[in-house]
Order: structure tokens, then sequence, then C-alpha cells
């Protein structure tokens, strides 16, 4: 069980469909369901010859949800994000994801980080508004795990942490736009050392605006990489892609709610169809009409 427990995990973070097919039960005896016993979110479905095909609950990729059954949608953002990060993950560059507030950026990023083939390679680091570079240096250790063996003298420490940056590996800074110029240019400091071999992702609204303020390290961007928001004519199948709920609303609906609400925005998407959801939950037969889409539009947009 725990090898088959093993395999499938595996092949559900890659992706890949789950087929079984199921022995004949003795008269009388029930046998146990195995995938269950593994707890794997599933819907079975009846195929060809009996064989019960097993769809996968997809979820953001360890991203907040703000509703059940939401999944992530390719657009071109989103396949662009994957092959940047798989790009700088490969040969250590720094990357800059930017784009407004709410167009999915952070969705994107964990969702292309969830494929690396060593996920946990992965560190995330956490800085606080306008750190000093001795708030970065201590915020990069505990990230590379050296917090406890970190010395006092600034010149160790960044010894120190050159050594742990020789490792293949992906460092995720969110939240870029805080770090004043010292913070960004003792970043460009330890990926200007020729053994850094670690990917650093810079990502969040504005940061393009703080890197392009220290010339030095903006140079040293292999890829700006914007998220833009959803086009006019991509809406419509994104979110019929996103949630099924959207697939018997009409075009033309879809098309009123992004001009009045939505702008291409799928934050403001999610949590509009969030508060679809918890209308229309435990309705057998829930009909998304105008006047349903009004009432939910009427909540997103607060007082005027």
């Amino acid at each position: 069980m725990s090898t088959l427990s093993r395999v499938i995990r595996r092949d559900r973070r890659a992706g890949r469909a789950l087929l079984t097919g199921r022995e004949p039960e003795a008269a009388g005896v029930r046998r146990p369901d195995p995938l269950s016993e593994l707890g794997l979110d599933a819907v079975a479905e009846k195929g060809v010859g009996g064989q019960v095909f097993l769809r996968e609950q997809k979820h953001l990729a360890q991203a907040p949800v703000l509703v059940p059954d939401a999944q992530v949608v390719h657009t071109p953002a989103v396949r662009s994000v994957l092959r940047t990060v798989a790009h700088a993950a490969a040969v250590g560059a720094v990357v800059c994801l930017y784009g407004d507030a709410g167009q999915g950026k952070t969705v994107a990023l964990q969702y292309a980080l969830s494929p690396l083939p060593h996920p946990a390679r992965v560190r995330r680091v956490h800085v606080g508004v306008h750190p000093t570079v001795p708030e970065l240096r201590r915020v990069l250790g505990d990230a590379l795990e050296l917090g406890r063996r970190l010395p006092r003298g600034a010149g160790e420490t960044d010894l120190m942490l050159v050594n742990a940056l020789r490792q293949p590996r992906v460092l995720v800074l969110d939240e870029a736009q805080r770090l004043p110029g010292p913070a960004l240019e003792f970043l460009r400091g330890l990926w200007d050392h020729p053994d850094t071999d670690t990917a650093l992702l810079l990502a969040c609204a504005g940061s393009e605006r703080a890197l392009r303020r220290v010339p030095a390290l903006a140079s040293r961007v292999l890829t700006w990489e914007l998220v833009p928001r959803l086009r006019r004519r991509e809406v419509a199948a994104a979110m019929a892609a996103f949630h099924p709920l959207w697939e018997v609303v009409s075009e033309d609906d879809v098309v009123w709610v992004d001009e009045h609400v939505g702008h291409g925005n799928f934050r403001t998407w999610a949590k509009l169809t969030s508060h679809l959801t918890a209308e229309t939950y435990g309705k057998s037969r829930a009909v998304v009409d105008r006047r349903l889409l009004e009432r939910a539009c009427a909540r997103l947009m607060g007082p005027l």
C-alpha cells in the first residue's frame, strides 16, 4: 500500500490520469476500495468494459482557493509562466514576475513550481516592509535552513549564504516591491557571485518598478514576465474551464459581468464564483441568470 500510495501521488503531481480495473467480487463479500484508503479526492466514472476512470479533483497547486472544484486554467499567461520558471530553474537565473494585483501571478507561480523535478529545493523568502540588509540576511538564512548556524559577522554570514547558493535551487521572493535599494543591492551582490547556481524569482505587483531602481540588478534579470488581465474574448472560455458553474452561463451574461465588475481580473472572477456557489449550494437545479449575477456583482462593488 505504501508503494502504491507513493506511485499514485507522484503521478497525480505530474497530472497523469489514473485508471484502475476492478476484480470481480465474491457473492456477499464487499472488497474495500484501496484507493479510498489513500485519501485521494477523485470522482469515479464508468468506462468501457466496466473499468473505472478516476478523474482527479484538481486544486490550485496549493494556492489559496476561494471556490471548491476550481481548476487551474491554462491561459496563455499561465503557459508562459510555466516555461519561464522551468527555464530559470534550469539555468539558475533571475526572473521578475509582475502584473496588477489579482491577475493570477501567485496561482500561476505555484502551479509552475509544482512540477519541478526537485520540489523540495524550492525555498520561499518572506520579507517585511522595507527590510534592512541584516534583516534580509536573516530571512535568507532561514529560507536556506542556515538560521541556527549563521555567525554574527556580516562577512562570514555572506560567505555562508554564497556557499548555500551554490546548490541548484529555486528561491522565491514574493512581495519584492517591499525591498529598498540597499536590500536589492545586497541581492545583486549575491547573484553576481560566479558560483551562484540558485534561481531567484522576484514576484508581486510593482516588483518591476522596484527592480528598475537598481539598474545593476535589473540588468541581470533573464525574463520580465508580465501576467496580464484576461482579454475580453478569453473570459468566457477561461471561466468555463475555471469552474463548471460558468459552463451554463450565456456568453452575453459573461461579457456583461466582465464589463461591469470582472474587468479581466482573475481574483475578482474567483470571488464572484464564490458568491454564486454559495447562492446555488444545495439546489438540485441551480440556474445562474442575470438576476442572480446582478445580486452577486452588487456584493463585490462595495459602497459607492
